[in-house]
């Protein structure tokens, strides 16, 4: 039987078995970015717009809802009318805002993200003018008691054109006491007309020790014998160490490396994964594949142009690397593919293409640009 009542919302920024962003309480490595608000804030007239920019997983969602229970918890008063300047957006351990915000029913903040679509049922993969419109009716509304209120835009490059053009007349003429914070993780895709009304908050890849330190407040380590694989592959991304540690990700690097070791895609390993991404078992890998795809490239790439292994992130990475992205007349065709890759398993994620084929039209591109490498070397 069916059950009454509303669909909850999709959470596609939550990781599995991990905190979500609105439960973290600490930010680790991006003191400069919350410094650079905190110093806004200080003066009493913070701009109505923030565009927290950098790659996916370092921090910017988390940000987000610090600012967002900063400001609302903030009630009547001006942001910045205490003494002082902050050191940091801790809330206190007994802070109502932050109570709400957690169980999600704080009526102060908005958070647009993508919504359901009501025709089949299923989330969608980018904000649609329909979730704008929903935001849109939140900002008409004012607080009963004259406080701050947030609108949280998780991501604002997965608008569709519609969406942006609806969200960026709310832009043009902000509410008072509004606070639009905009998430990107790739901050091009947005229209320069958003950007432009916009103050950027710039955050960076973590560093090792920022990132353990993330790692162990969420309540999650590297597999033993992992942590050097981990923190290669993670590249500085906390969301993605979650991400990969949940679906032991190093070991599945190993595998495609193993697979394309000898200069060649194994074509008997390559139809075993796909045969698993077709089963029941292995429909929930394609997400960490495709990344882990993705990050094979990109590594290849910077290894050929720097003329410089990194360090290892699997057991036969470095024979690769010698055999196909040692020299810079290779980094070409690693750039090339890297790029073109990672377009085509973007599309494939969403419009829902089939995993397996994906993965495999995947694997026999990167097959041809092996032989490409090789000839270059």
């Amino acid at each position: 039987m069916a059950e009454d009542g509303p669909r909850p919302a999709p959470e596609p920024d939550r990781v599995p078995g991990a905190p979500h962003p609105r439960e973290t309480r600490e930010l680790f490595g991006q003191a400069r970015a919350e410094r650079a608000f905190l110093d806004a804030w200080a003066r009493g007239r913070p701009h109505h717009a923030w565009l927290l920019r950098g790659p996916q997983g370092v921090g910017k969602a988390t940000l987000a809802y610090r600012i967002a229970r900063a400001a609302i918890a903030d009630g009547g008063g001006a942001v910045g009318s205490a003494p002082g300047t902050p050191e940091t957006l801790n809330p206190p351990q007994d802070c109502p805002v932050a109570r709400r915000i957690l169980a999600g029913a704080e009526p102060r903040l908005f958070v647009l993200r993508p919504g359901v679509n009501p025709d089949t049922g299923r989330a969608r993969t980018r904000i649609a003018v329909e979730d704008v419109r929903a935001a849109g009716r939140f900002l008409h509304l004012s607080a009963a008691d004259g406080g701050w209120r947030a609108v949280i835009v998780d991501a604002a490059d997965q608008m569709t054109h519609s969406a942006a053009n609806a969200l960026l007349k709310s832009l043009e003429e902000p509410p008072e006491r509004v606070l639009m914070l905009l998430i990107a993780h790739a901050p091009g895709g947005i229209p320069a007309t958003i950007r432009s009304r916009c103050r950027f908050l710039d955050l960076a890849p973590l560093g090792a020790e920022d990132l353990t330190r993330a790692l162990d407040r969420a309540g999650m380590d590297a597999p033993e014998g992992d942590e050097t694989a981990l923190t290669e592959l993670a590249a500085g991304s906390a969301g993605r160490a979650m991400q990969l540690i949940a679906a032991d990700g190093p070991a599945l690097y190993a595998k495609l490396v193993a697979m394309t070791a000898s200069g060649r895609v194994d074509r008997r390993a390559m139809s075993k994964l796909a045969a698993h991404l077709g089963g029941r078992d292995g429909a929930g890998d394609f997400a960490v594949i495709a990344v882990l795809l993705r990050t094979l490239t990109a590594r290849l790439a910077r290894a050929a142009a720097l003329a410089a292994p990194p360090p290892p992130a699997a057991p036969r990475e470095a024979d690769l690397i010698a055999l196909a992205a040692s020299r810079p007349a290779q980094a070409r065709h690693w750039a090339e593919a890297s790029a073109r890759i990672g377009a085509s398993l973007t599309h494939a994620a969403a419009v829902n293409l089939d995993p397996a084929q994906t993965v495999m039209d995947t694997l026999l591109d990167l097959d041809a640009v092996l032989g490409q490498a090789r000839r270059a070397a």
